[in-house]
């Protein structure tokens, strides 16, 4: 995620281990393209991001997303782009 040539992001954005390893190997481009994917996630699910529970959530679908097999989106969700 963080190739040659990417740029690195500025700070960790989130905290603890996971937030040390996403500063670590995460380009800007891809951060930012897990923000857009987290937004469909809370819109979809109605999560309120302060609430543990999502939190939770959240937190295991961003490590799907940077560093498993991907964390997808709701089989509800229709993208208006397409």
């Amino acid at each position: 995620m963080l190739g040659e040539g990417a740029e690195g992001l500025d700070y960790s954005p989130y905290p603890g281990d996971l937030g040390q390893r996403i500063y670590d190997s995460v380009s800007k481009e891809a951060w930012q393209k897990w923000l857009a994917h987290q937004t469909i996630l809370i819109n979809e699910y109605r999560l309120t991001p302060i609430e543990p529970d999502a939190r939770k959530f959240l937190e295991a679908e961003m490590e799907k997303f940077f560093f498993g097999d991907g964390s997808a989106v709701p089989d509800e969700f229709v993208n208006p782009d397409a």
